[in-house]
């Protein structure tokens, strides 16, 4: 990298000139105010607020005020942060934003961590002297997740800039009427950007912030605090997790810049409540009854001694779980607790980026890509960071106009002048439409099989020795070569699929293109999509799926099935659960909610959700990242590993007695699953590290939450998995990146405090980001392109495609169960394309019976003209339809009314 010599008060200063003064700035660790500007949506220069004295050379004793975050870092600049002048000049400028600042912070939900606070004390303004009436606002309602306090606003910009610029929406804007300004929607209304959580932090002050801390309010720095994982999509998105009087009260974007950067999904920042659900399983149940620990621990104990065990894992418990309950039934009685058709497009997808050359990218990476085919996601309501980061990566190609004319990236508004409607080639070939296709260069609806077709198709116009589509239409063939020639002309090309279709030619066309690109030369990133949190680490465990479960209880004498973590109802028909449960004399389940297996169970136990345990999650890139309690319940609840390593010594097996604490488990899968091997570098162990606390040094209250028991303050709990301590003491030296429980310095009270945590500005965190890679290309394997392409897809009179589509709130099973969420959970309906509708006298709003795998619905009817003829689609894991595996032919059964299911594809 080049670096440019500057002087800050006199001071030489090595700095990256590709950046502005305050980007160079605040990377030294300098304090210097801000508003508008924030490192992902660049400068714009509307808040005056950095201003910095620039010197001509260093005989000039005058200079002049200049704005920090619109000044290059060049060779030779001088500047003052310190200079009299500018000094008042900033104060000037905050006494004129608070002007009409209520000065609320007694009741103000962003008080004590609000950048405007910080802002104002560094700038030294303590004094209010304006004493006339203030403007005010009617404040609007945004929904369930979002309140707004337009008061408070100091118009800096920011949440427009995010929310129209960054992430595309639409129905929020800077409404102008002379002096005033409004920031909001035209109408009250639930916002409708699925990233529209991130305004609580985009905003320095508390125009927006979160709707469902409200409901347990409780101030920052009375928060115990703990990284963690969100487990709500398979991208594996940096949290950190806050916890008050034992319950979870909130969850905030915990900054890493190879995965989430600075934002998170509404999925991810709000569908934290499941955790405080009424549904929650917080003590054991025997026979549906409630139990002591001693004696749920008794009957498991007993029922292993009974006979042969098989376990079930999950996608959605930690690595750590799912290998104590195999080792606890043995490999060759562990099941991966997954479809039979999802554990094999999950088993092809690992497969392909193993034995492959293309590299599964960091969603940094996918940013970066300058040209992008989708094939067959719906990347907005399946994985949504990705689709945030797609967004700026149409940005990429154009940028190149820009520096054509050395206008810096981070000029945002010189940049947008520039480039205008501008976009890089993202094509999308999808079942229906998505969101993402209004940055599309071309978009593609079909079938999955014809989805498959155009991605072979692509491979073969990218390398001719790929096989070659036969029968496709012209129409196809054009579109296949314009999208091959993007690729091929890319500097960082990028193929994204993934198991949404339930289709394996979707994911092995993905993969073919990937690989004739890498041949031909132009190395090509290859991203896939996953289901749930682990899928991916579920994956290579190489576990059998749950079909293959049904099949040992029928060959085998099993006694006992335990399943861990996992609605079996989700996974498979009801009646092929049923015959499992019936197969064995004892059903024991380990989950965190209330559901139709823990029903059936004759033993629950108490799991710990991701706020009251530690483990390891495995995203879609094959990063390994550790989560880690924020509170130790005072109920029976615990990990899930642990119930399983307990009962196990009970029994008196050998096999998982010397696992003292999570450091020794972690070992232990890697030494016996190779794939695991880095596993213990995804955090340092207990051992290497001083204790760091979980609560902040302002923590209030540790007596006299307890008091109405004892006037004493309790020991604290004692954590045996991990550095981090229930308490406010901390032990010195620093602080490993992936063990930071929250991002604090002096003066830096807010989310911005993570400035000072950071190599550099947008770089990645001191130390590294969090997480280990645990797989890479191959280079030594050598690889074949796939052959089995496909027929094109024909409707059937009379028949329809059922085929899923995806839901932000609704098909993810855990946040659903969240109290803000729930509210908007689309209902169950059937979606026609309007042409197939006519055909059975449908109309939009109506009822219509189907009958699927016996079962009968009544559904209200949405048409789509995005669906392709022949297709119908269903909202993927929603009540009612859970188990139901699509896709699934559907046949008219009686005229306009009722279909009954054909048959399963």
């Amino acid at each position: 990298m080049t670096v440019a010599t500057i002087f800050i008060d006199n001071a030489p200063r090595e700095v990256n000139p590709k950046q502005n003064l305050l980007h160079v700035c605040l990377s030294l660790g300098y304090d210097l105010p801000y508003f508008c500007w924030h490192p992902a949506l660049g400068s714009v220069g509307a808040c005056r607020q950095c201003a910095v004295k620039q010197f001509r050379n260093e005989q000039d004793a005058t200079g002049k005020i200049v704005m920090a975050c619109m000044t290059p870092a060049a060779e030779g600049t001088r500047i003052s942060i310190a200079d009299p002048e500018v000094v008042a000049f900033r104060a000037g400028v905050i006494q004129g934003l608070m002007q009409n600042h209520p000065h609320d912070c007694p009741v103000c939900d962003e008080g004590g961590e609000c950048h405007l606070q910080d802002m104002t004390v560094m700038t030294g303004h303590r004094q209010r002297v304006y004493s006339f009436g203030k403007r005010t606002f009617r404040n609007q309602y945004l929904g369930p997740l979002v309140n707004h306090e337009m008061n408070r606003c100091i118009q800096c910009q920011r949440c427009v800039r995010f929310y129209r610029e960054y992430a595309g929406g639409h129905d929020l804007n800077a409404f102008h009427l002379r002096d005033s300004i409004f920031y909001g929607r035209h109408e009250d209304g639930v916002l409708e950007s699925e990233f529209s959580g991130n305004l609580v932090e985009i905003c320095p002050t508390g125009v927006f912030t979160d709707a469902t801390l409200k409901h347990h309010y409780s101030r920052k720095w009375d928060l115990q605090m703990a990284p963690s994982i969100c487990v709500h999509c398979g991208l594996g998105c940096n949290i950190t997790a806050g916890e008050r009087y034992g319950t979870l009260r909130r969850v905030v974007n915990r900054y890493n810049h190879e995965v989430n950067g600075y934002f998170l999904c509404d999925r991810g920042r709000f569908g934290y409540e499941f955790v405080e659900s009424s549904l929650r399983i917080r003590h054991p149940l025997v026979d549906g009854k409630p139990a002591t620990r001693s004696e749920a621990l008794e009957r498991f104990g007993a029922v292993l001694r009974k006979g042969a065990v098989i376990g079930v894992g999950s996608p959605r418990a930690s690595l750590e779980s799912n290998f104590a309950l195999r080792a606890l039934a043995g490999p060759d009685h562990f099941f991966a607790g997954v479809p039979d058709e999802e554990s094999r497009l999950i088993s092809a997808m690992v497969r392909i980026l193993r034995d492959g050359p293309a590299r599964s990218p960091s969603l940094d990476e996918v940013e970066h890509s300058d040209a992008v085919f989708v094939l067959g996601e719906d990347l907005t309501n399946v994985a949504p960071i990705m689709a945030l980061r797609l967004r700026q990566s149409v940005r990429q190609a154009p940028m190149r106009l820009a520096a054509g004319l050395h206008i810096p990236e981070w000029l945002d508004h010189a940049v947008r002048e520039t480039v205008q409607d501008a976009k890089g080639p993202l094509f999308i070939a999808s079942p229906y439409a998505t969101k993402l296709d209004d940055i599309a260069t071309a978009t593609y609806h079909a079938s999955p099989d014809d989805l498959a077709r155009l991605g072979f198709a692509i491979a073969h116009a990218i390398d001719a020795t790929a096989p070659e589509v036969i029968a496709l239409s012209p129409e196809l063939e054009t579109m296949a070569a314009k999208i091959a020639a993007a690729l091929r002309g890319a500097q960082h090309p990028l193929v994204v699929a993934g198991a949404s279709c339930r289709n394996r030619g979707v994911i092995e066309a993905a993969g073919q293109i990937a690989w004739a690109l890498c041949k031909v030369g132009s190395p090509a990133s290859l991203s896939f999509t996953m289901p749930e949190c682990n899928s991916f680490g579920l994956a290579l465990m190489e576990a059998p799926p749950l079909s293959e479960a049904l099949r040992t209880v029928r060959s085998e004498p099993v006694s006992t099935l335990i399943v861990l973590e996992n609605d079996l109802f989700r996974r498979a028909p009801a009646n092929e659960v049923t015959s499992l449960l019936r197969g064995v004399q004892h059903l024991i389940v380990l989950d965190h909610l209330g559901n139709p297996t823990t029903d059936a169970a004759e033993l629950v136990l108490p799991a710990g959700t991701f706020a009251e345990s530690d483990g390891t999650l495995v995203n879609n890139e094959g990063r390994a990242q550790r989560f880690f309690q924020v509170l130790n319940p005072s109920t029976d609840v615990q990990e899930s590993w642990r119930w399983l390593h307990e009962v196990s010594v009970a029994a008196g097996s050998k096999s998982m007695e010397r696992w003292e604490d999570l450091d020794d488990l972690t070992a232990t899968i890697a030494k016996e699953i190779a794939a695991f091997g880095a596993l213990p570098k995804v955090a340092p162990p207990r051992s290497a590290v001083g204790k760091i606390a979980r609560e902040p040094s302002r923590y209030s209250g540790r007596t006299a939450m307890l008091a109405n028991i004892s006037v004493h303050e309790p020991r604290p709990p004692q954590d045996p998995d991990s550095s981090l301590a229930f308490s406010m003491e901390s032990g010195p030296g620093p602080v490993p990146s992936s063990l930071i429980p929250f991002f604090w310095a002096p003066g830096w009270n807010s989310v911005q405090a993570v400035n000072k945590f950071q190599s550099e500005i947008g770089g990645a965190l001191r130390g590294g980001d969090p997480g280990v890679r645990l797989i890479e290309p191959s280079r030594e394997s050598v690889w074949q392109y796939f052959s089995a392409i496909p027929p094109a897809f024909k409707s059937r009179s009379g028949e329809w495609l059922l085929i899923p589509v995806f839901h932000i709130f609704g098909s993810e099973e855990l946040s659903r169960h969240a109290q803000g969420i729930s509210q908007l959970l689309p209902r169950p309906y059937l979606a026609l394309n309007p042409a197939e509708a006519s055909l059975v006298g449908a109309k939009a709003g109506g009822r219509i019976k189907i009958l699927i795998e016996d079962s009968q619905f009544e559904l209200e009817i949405m048409l789509r003209a995005d669906l392709p003829r022949g297709v119908a689609g269903l909202p993927a894991g929603l009540p009612p339809f859970d188990g139901i595996q699509l896709p699934l032919f559907c046949k008219l059964a009686s005229v306009g009314t009722e279909f009954s299911a054909r048959g399963v594809l």
